[in-house]
């Protein structure tokens, strides 16, 4: 890791793909080549709402720093900075009215040239990997994004719009450190097809701050050892449910040992609806809204993603802020295995819905069930 050192103001790049995301709550694993699927079954935008909230609690906490940005015209962050009230230079270029993975590589190489200090991107994987397809032979700018794609396993993003910005004022203070973390290559089609097919594409350099950048997804280990621990909280977990419960089952191998443990099928990189013996499978929230007849009866069931230790807002965005609040926290079932608990950074767990209000709603402290009649309570940042 190398330290940051910058001039008393620091110039900043922020580049917004006002398309990351929208698949999401509409089942669709991403929106790379399907934006038109999206928009047909429903899907708003939004990382223009990310982009907006993270230049706003940027603004109101810049006291100490002064912090000059270029951004991209219209609605690659343009547009986002008035609605934030945020003075912002316009870089010279042109963008289409649907934008495309070559309006992010011409700002990169923009912002390259006019020598900014840090890039900001607003995004997922997939502008990730764009970002860094643009900055070879000029990796010398870190980078840093706020999450708003459906696909996040690069460990270049900040855990939340709000650690974003305690990251980039630490950079422009500097006192965060710079170390090169994984660009992810995700292939939708296959994910889509429920095959996890994730390889490393790349690094880039990245502002670092313990338990603000998120690293890396780790992958579930396959040994003997881990599914036995699997399949006895999954025993446990149908053991202490109503018969007549309904089921949201989010995505991972622990969830699937809980479907296979009630008899039934399960997408193990979707989210499934489970109630009286059968199954819907690879729901989106709509679907889940129309589904479920009593909240009061509805659980969540879930296991946070490995290192990262983040529960809700990544690769269950079908687990709307709306379904959440319906089912409430004290519905919501976490399992996972004492190896996964132990991998995670900090030993907490995360969440990042879109909805600060949700958000704060599920922090303080949750019950893990961690094997058989065995459970902790572990916090929620």
């Amino acid at each position: 890791m190398t330290e940051f050192v910058s001039d008393e103001n620091m110039k900043m790049g922020f580049i917004v793909n006002p398309i990351a995301g929208m698949g999401g709550k509409v089942g669709l694993k991403g929106t790379d080549n399907i934006l038109k699927e999206a928009i047909r079954r429903g899907a708003k935008p939004v990382a223009p709402k990310k982009a907006t909230e993270f230049l706003q609690k940027l603004k109101e906490n810049m006291v100490k720093v002064n912090i000059e940005i270029l951004t991209c015209p219209r609605i690659m962050g343009e547009e986002e900075a008035k609605t934030a009230g945020f003075p912002v230079q316009v870089l010279s270029m042109k963008i289409r009215r649907e934008t495309t993975a070559e309006d992010t590589k011409t700002a990169v190489k923009l912002l390259t040239d006019a020598k900014v200090d840090l890039i900001v991107f607003v995004g997922g994987d997939g502008t990730a990997k764009d970002i860094f397809d643009a900055m070879q032979g000029s990796d010398t700018v870190p980078v840093l994004g706020v999450p708003s794609g459906v696909k996040i396993y690069s460990g270049v993003f900040a855990v939340s719009v709000a650690d974003a910005v305690d990251v980039v004022l630490a950079f422009a203070q500097q006192t965060a450190e710079v170390a090169e973390f994984e660009v992810m290559d995700a292939d939708e089609t296959a994910i889509r097809s429920d095959t996890f097919a994730v390889k490393l594409y790349g690094f880039l350099k990245t502002p670092f701050m313990p338990m603000h950048v998120q690293g890396s997804k780790q992958v579930s280990p396959e040994t003997v050892d881990e599914k036995d621990n699997q399949r006895a909280i999954a025993r446990f977990i149908t053991e202490e449910m109503q018969p007549d419960a309904t089921l949201i089952l989010g995505p991972g191998t622990t969830v699937e040992c809980i479907a296979e443990q009630l008899g039934v099928e399960k997408t193990m990189l979707g989210v499934d609806v489970y109630g009286k013996g059968k199954v819907l499978l690879d729901v989106d929230e709509k679907r889940i809204l129309n589904t479920v007849k009593d909240w009061r009866n509805t659980w969540i069931v879930l296991s946070p993603i490995g290192h990262q230790g983040i529960l809700l807002g990544r690769g269950n965005l079908q687990i709307s802020p709306e379904i959440i609040k319906r089912v409430g926290k004290e519905h919501i079932v976490v399992a996972a295995t004492k190896s996964k608990l132990q991998s995670i950074e900090g030993n907490v767990l995360r969440v990042d819905t879109g909805d600060a209000e949700v958000d704060d709603a599920l922090r303080g402290y949750i019950k893990v069930v961690t094997d058989y009649r065995e459970w902790r309570l572990v916090k929620v940042l």
